[in-house]
């Protein structure tokens, strides 16, 4: 593990084995890292000669990539955080693209985190490194930035720079219909075999507590959630919490921010649970509870520089991915302030009525409908075809 604190140098970053990488794949963060694994993990089978190389995590390690780094260590979010981390951001930035140059991967394939990755993207074609900037190397985007919510202008710049977008929401092939831009809906994970057994809903299980998977975001969100559930549990003695984990690393974080005696088990992400509540952040584990028909609220707090910044700048209703893509709260969302202890108790309340266990089964039930159009190619057969031209 590098340190965000340690001047990174690119002999820090092994080079690819045989001298050689297909396909690179940059993921920023947990979410990013896993979608990509099982993305890589396809790519693996589907072609054993092919080979790839990671800025992720261990998702991507695990599915048969060789890691460069760990990026998920690093990752973080909101324009206070980046700005606290500036220099270091930008110097992993200029030597994620030293390595590219020195190496020449085939392909490139960015996943989600725009923040960093629309940036790779650019300066890949204003060095004439890319495809569309007037070089041999393949840049495509798997898990497009939500154009649709904010920043939509964005789609432009996207055309612009990037061969191919592979997509997860079969609405979002419209959003980029006025580019140019080839978009391919690949279907969205959290509906495929294996991923709707992570979690489920059961009347006799915990609470559930997800405050997500980035250090400073974990660090302002479980506590306001450990202080709902504790207010909860005055009514309800006997309760049991559940949080999901990522990693060892976030276990430690997460362990050292519960009050002694508060009853909270901790379970590995990758297992699941069944779960009665939550409450959670608006992360991407919101939407797969919300697919679970688990009743919840979602509760976030930012830096306070950040909140502002991002009240004056994105124009949505909603925080919460299913909220979006419904048009409504199916989790009523507590941000900054309103995220207190009476307010989340109360949400726990609710979510034992039957009206709010009856809504939450129909809101899981429309999610699939809305997200469950069927696909012609999967994340990694769109992924090898660019590999196999580029090795040809």
């Amino acid at each position: 593990m590098i340190h965000m604190d340690k001047d990174l140098e690119l002999s820090e970053f092994p080079p690819p084995k045989g001298g050689k990488a297909d396909v690179l794949v940059i993921a920023g963060e947990h979410s990013g890292d896993e979608q990509a694994g099982r993305m890589i993990r396809g790519f693996v089978a589907s072609d054993p000669g092919l080979r790839g190389a990671a800025f992720g995590g261990t998702g991507m390690e695990a599915a048969g990539a060789q890691l460069m780094y760990d990026m998920t260590h690093s990752s973080v979010v909101g324009f206070v955080e980046v700005l606290k981390s500036w220099s270091f951001f930008k110097r992993l930035f200029r030597l994620i693209l030293a390595w590219i140059e020195e190496y020449r991967p085939g392909v490139v394939c960015l996943v989600d985190y725009p923040g960093l990755n629309l940036r790779i993207a650019k300066e890949l074609y204003f060095r004439g490194i890319s495809t569309k900037g007037g070089g041999q190397m393949k840049v495509v985007y798997y898990i497009a930035p939500q154009v649709w919510a904010w920043k939509g202008h964005r789609r432009y710049e996207m055309a612009r720079w990037l061969d191919s977008l592979a997509v997860i929401f079969p609405f979002e092939a419209e959003v980029f219909a006025d580019t140019g831009l080839p978009v391919e809906f690949v279907g969205h994970p959290f509906l495929e075999e294996g991923f709707s057994n992570v979690l489920r809903y059961d009347p006799e299980g915990p609470v559930l507590l997800l405050p997500g998977s980035r250090k400073g975001a974990v660090g302002r969100i479980y506590p306001a959630i450990l202080e709902g559930f504790s207010k909860y549990l005055e009514a309800h003695p006997g309760t049991r919490a559940a949080t999901l984990y990522p990693n060892e690393a976030m276990l430690g974080i997460l362990k050292g921010l519960v009050p002694g005696g508060l009853p909270v088990d901790f379970f590995p992400a990758a297992e699941g649970i069944a779960a009665r509540a939550l409450l959670t952040s608006s992360g991407t584990m919101s939407l797969t509870c919300a697919l679970a028909g688990i009743p919840g609220a979602i509760a976030y707090r930012a830096n306070q520089g950040t909140y502002w910044m991002a009240r004056a700048l994105v124009q949505i209703p909603f925080i919460g991915i299913a909220n979006l893509l419904l048009g409504k709260p199916m989790y009523p969302e507590y941000i900054q302030h309103a995220a207190t202890p009476q307010a989340l108790a109360g949400e726990l309340e609710l979510c034992q009525t039957a009206r709010r266990i009856d809504r939450a089964r129909e809101d899981s039930a429309r999610l699939r409908e809305i997200l469950g159009s069927p696909s012609e190619r999967s994340p990694a057969a769109w992924l090898a075809g660019f590999a196999r031209d580029a090795v040809l």
